[in-house]
């Protein structure tokens, strides 16, 4: 039978998460490999989940989101960044981030635009300009004085009259790159002189570690105006499964992406909707536990990797150590990946698949570091005495 699967989209199979995870379900591994903590976030937005169930909010909530999360999303804006916008018009509750990416770059792109991305990247971004019709431009980031940082004639060289959208991820997944102040405002010059937008992928704003600190492109001057800023509940409060995100933008972009998410999900859950609401409002002194815990479980596996031979590059944000394998007298990460389960009895994701060219981050893996310090120390063992 003739593959019915459109051809823009026969480069994408079932994704490296789904089929590492499956690995180490099939071999008993541990999973250090796809993103998601193996503990609960605060009990007090859990309660309230609990609470929004029982109290009959089950039906189909408004298409824009319920009022509460959108008021609390715009609430936090303001008080952490300084950044104020009308709930009614300029927030968009989404199914995750990763539908708000979506409809973003499927509402903004036409057929042949061009988007730029920073590779490596979160495999979805391809996937949707893919979808959209559109082209993928990446701006690659490499290791600079312990941190992956990007060439600013890179990302000026990579714009072409057909560019529409830059598209921004910071902290960095999978690189734990938190940009700073003088990236953002070269991003920020790009954008402005080419009249281009920015779309921000912000998952991991509360996540960032040491003296890194997050700064929004939306603040930058010129921006505000330009920029579709994403981020959601998923990583903050540690429910990954709830896929809860929001859009922050203007009104014509909000009624832009609007008009393309309602054809995907037309909603997201009613419960979660009001139980992030509540965390947004009440429980943000729980995330600064969080985040502190998370960044002693970076140490704790980066050490833990370097003893095992690996060159670590310590992330700055995010859940994810990047590791060279060189070191192993490996040259490939991905045969590496698919090996350390039986080697080991670890799975990890390799990076190279988030590069538009694997070349270039072929000596690459990736693993997570938001799970119980037992787990991660078992991880290392085995390493330790696999490789």
């Amino acid at each position: 039978m003739r593959d019915p699967l459109v051809e823009r989209m026969r480069g994408f199979g079932t994704t490296i998460f789904a089929e590492m995870s499956a690995l180490a379900v099939a071999t008993g591994a541990i999973n250090l490999g796809q993103g998601f903590p193996d503990e609960d976030g605060p009990a007090g937005v859990l309660e309230r989940a609990v609470e929004a169930i029982r109290d009959g909010g089950n039906q189909y909530p408004p298409g824009i989101g319920v009022p509460e999360l959108r008021q609390a999303v715009a609430a936090q804006r303001l008080a952490r960044y300084g950044q104020a916008y009308d709930p009614d018009t300029e927030v968009l509750v989404t199914v995750g981030a990763t539908e708000a990416i979506a409809s973003a770059v499927l509402a903004l792109t036409e057929p042949g635009d061009e988007v730029i991305a920073f590779e490596p990247f979160y495999d979805s971004y391809a996937a949707t300009v893919a979808l959209a019709g559109a082209r993928i431009v990446p701006v690659t980031l490499r290791p600079e004085a312990g941190r992956f940082t990007f060439d600013p004639a890179e990302l000026r060289a990579a714009v072409t009259p057909r560019t529409k959208i830059v598209l921004v991820n910071s902290p960095h997944n999978p690189c734990g790159t938190v940009f700073t102040e003088a990236e953002l405002r070269t991003v920020a010059a790009v954008c402005v002189e080419h009249g281009l937008t920015a779309v921000t992928d912000e998952v991991y704003e509360y996540l960032t570690f040491d003296d890194a600190v997050h700064l929004p492109l939306a603040s930058f001057p010129g921006m505000r105006e330009r920029t579709v800023t994403i981020s959601s509940a998923g990583k903050t409060f540690s429910v990954t499964g709830w896929k809860t995100g929001w859009v922050c933008a203007p009104e014509p972009y909000i009624r832009a992406v609007r008009t393309v998410k309602q054809f995907l999900t037309y909603v997201g859950a009613a419960p979660w909707q009001l139980a992030v609401a509540h965390g947004l409002r009440h429980e943000l002194d729980q995330v600064e536990g969080l985040r502190r815990s998370l960044q002693a479980k970076r140490d704790r596996l980066s050490a833990g990797l370097e003893s095992a031979g690996f060159t670590v590059h310590r992330p700055q944000g995010t859940y994810f150590v990047q590791a060279d394998v060189s070191p192993l007298g490996r040259r490939d990460g991905e045969e590496l990946a698919r090996a350390l389960p039986g080697l080991a009895g670890v799975v990890c994701i390799p990076t190279q698949v988030f590069y538009a060219d694997p070349a270039r981050g072929r000596r690459y893996v990736r693993f997570a570091f938001c799970k119980r310090d037992e787990i991660i120390d078992e991880a290392v063992e085995r390493l330790r005495h696999g490789l």
